[in-house]
């Protein structure tokens, strides 16, 4: 072993706040804290591997126990610079707690924080990956944490800040490390790169900050590994490419516009051609969802910012934009679905290479079969066809609740369309005397494929009768007896009465609600919408309707009805006529004075009202 080697990310390490890369919030920072003088007994360093936090806790310590410090720019002459520089320094202590994760460990760091410094100003302990130590270690430390020996400072490094707990959290000023931006890491290296005289070439330098995924300590790692290959000739994309494992861009781009053109057979062979270089499934797979992801970058984001985020030179992307351009959203999204998907699959089976085969295969049938152009074709047809199941629509809404009769009668108005009479659709004008009550539905119903508008009003009757029959209360019933009905369909319902006070207790909540619930039944629909005004001239007049109550029991009148509220004298006698012949034994015409617990009463106990 050659001693006097370094690895470029040793030989590097920055030694001042001013040679971080990036990080610029943090050197502000902690810059004015130590011009200010305004240190704090504990910090904790939180972000991804690689980002500096170790790096930045040395120069921390370095800047505090320098002879001239505390100062942002420390001497590196002093004996205190050096030892920290060599990482030999007797004051500044590093502890991995990965290693020196046990409570005893902690009650070793108390037990030598009670001593002084030695050649600085600071005991500094780093203790990095702190989020290792167990429980009781971290309460070990709490309370020493808190407020420790003058001139003590604890820096903990994490990579994993959430399991921290957060009593100690809540102890530490604490500084987040962001990833590095590739182009910083670009600058870096190839200032590393000049200085160290490595031949290579800056679309490789441009892979090696991208394969980093922000850390700077990765990418001088792979800059260090690749620097023999530059003896005798540029190292170039493809030298990484090999390196790391990955596809180049022609083998991703023949590969991809096979799968594109959905030519399994030829993609077959692309790929005997990839696997036969020595790459293993999972990783052909991976490269090639990474490539399908540069394409909807490609699809989905402006031009200026194209090369920044693929990470491909400007060639590169105009070829791969011309790809793109035969795809659409949807499509690569699925295709990048799929591949994650077959990814799963082939980590857990024996026979990789046969599912990589039939992932590249299924890949390919997958683009025909998504194109947005046979689905609008498939849903055309779908619609074209859709006249032809009206019929069938009405018939199944209106046969199971309504009686036969009616059941004949709707379906004789819809298979026998030119015998119906077209509803006439008049805007009508009502004076601003009348007295509608403004409800929910302020607008009337369209007349529009309106049920039974001809013959007189037949069907409207016959739907009506059913509505009639399907309210459970008899006095509703008798109520509702009383409304003449003009519409009954699907769309909605509209009923009139001569009295104004009768239309003002039907668009009451409970009424109103009650011939909803009738109708929903009836017409096998959710929520009818029930509109109760003052008749119009032109609307369809139907006979008074009469229905057979259930034995046992009266047909009692409406008892929404207020005693001061004007009956006509014919309407009594006909309710009173009606009620002698169902049950000769219980006249009630002056029922429609009581209310529904009074006759509920009455019919329960077989009783009569005594004056």
């Amino acid at each position: 072993m050659n001693e006097g080697y370094l690895p470029l990310y040793r030989k590097y390490r920055p030694q001042k706040l001013d040679d971080i890369v990036g990080q610029a919030h943090i050197k502000r920072a902690l810059s004015n804290a130590i011009q200010l003088n305004k240190i704090a007994h504990a910090y904790l360093f939180t972000g991804p591997r690689g980002t500096g936090k170790t790096s930045t806790a040395r120069i921390l310590a370095k800047s505090l126990n320098c002879v001239e410090g505390p100062t942002v720019t420390p001497c590196e002459n002093c004996e205190s610079c050096k030892a920290i520089t060599n990482t030999i320094p007797i004051d500044v202590i590093e502890i991995d707690a990965a290693s020196n994760r046990s409570v005893d460990d902690a009650h070793e760091i108390l037990e030598k924080v009670q001593y002084a410094p030695v050649n600085g100003k600071y005991k500094i302990y780093i203790i990095d990956e702190v989020h290792m130590l167990t429980t009781q270690a971290f309460n070990a430390l709490l309370k020493t944490l808190e407020e420790p020996p003058k001139n003590v400072i604890f820096i903990l490094a994490t990579t994993e800040s959430h399991k921290v707990l957060d009593t100690i959290k809540s102890r530490c000023q604490r500084f987040d490390f962001k990833r590095i931006t590739t182009n910083d890491i670009i600058e870096h290296l190839k200032k590393i790169a000049k200085a160290e005289k490595i031949n290579i070439s800056d679309s490789a330098i441009s892979v090696i900050a991208k394969s980093s995924a922000g850390g700077m300590r990765d990418s001088l790692a792979l800059l260090d590994q690749v620097s023999t290959m530059g003896e005798s000739k540029e190292i170039t994309e493809e030298d990484i490419n090999n390196l790391l494992g990955r596809l180049s861009f022609e083998s991703l781009y023949e590969l991809t516009s096979h799968i594109v053109n959905s030519d399994g057979a030829s993609a077959i062979n692309s790929l005997e051609k990839i696997y036969d270089d020595g790459n293993e499934p999972i990783q052909i797979l991976t490269n090639l969802m990474l490539f399908l992801k540069n394409c909807l970058i490609v699809k989905t984001c402006k031009s200026d910012v194209l090369s920044e985020l693929t990470g491909l030179a400007e060639e590169q992307v105009s070829a791969l934009s011309k790809l793109a351009d035969s795809l659409e959203k949807h499509q690569i999204l699925s295709l990048i679905n799929k591949t994650a998907d077959y990814i799963k699959e082939i980590k857990e089976t024996t026979n990789q290479q046969m599912w990589l085969e039939v992932s590249l295969i299924d890949l390919s049938n997958l683009t025909e079969n998504t194109k947005l152009a046979d689905l609008e074709a498939r849903v055309s047809a779908l619609e074209s066809g859709q006249g032809t199941s009206i019929t069938s629509r009405v018939v199944r809404k209106v046969i199971t609740p309504v009686p036969v009769q009616a059941v004949k009668k709707a379906v004789e108005v819809v298979e026998k369309p030119s015998q119906v009479e077209e509803p006439k659709i008049e805007k009508q004008e009502v004076q601003k005397e009348t007295n509608v009550v403004e409800t929910p539905i302020e607008k009337e119903i369209p007349q529009t494929a309106q049920v039974g508008k001809s013959g007189g009003g037949s069907d409207i009757k016959s739907l009506w009768v059913s509505i009639l029959q399907s309210i459970p209360s008899q006095a509703e019933r008798a109520f509702f007896q009383l409304a003449n009905p003009v519409k009954i369909n699907e769309d909605g319902i509209v009923i009139t009465f001569k009295a104004p006070n009768w239309i003002e207790r039907a668009n009451s909540k409970e009424k109103k609600q009650c011939i909803i619930d009738a109708a929903n039944v009836v017409l096998g629909k959710e929520n009818i919408p029930v509109l109760v005004r003052e008749p119009l001239p032109d609307d369809t007049k139907i006979e008074k309707v009469k229905i057979n109550p259930p034995k046992k029991s009266v047909l009692p009148p409406v008892d929404l009805v207020d005693k001061n509220e004007e009956i006509s004298q014919s309407e009594i006698e006909t309710v009173n006529n009606e009620n002698k012949t169902n049950n000769p034994q219980k006249p009630v015409a002056e029922d429609v004075m009581r209310s529904d617990q009074s006759n509920m009463v009455r019919d329960l106990f077989d009783g009569k009202f005594l004056d």
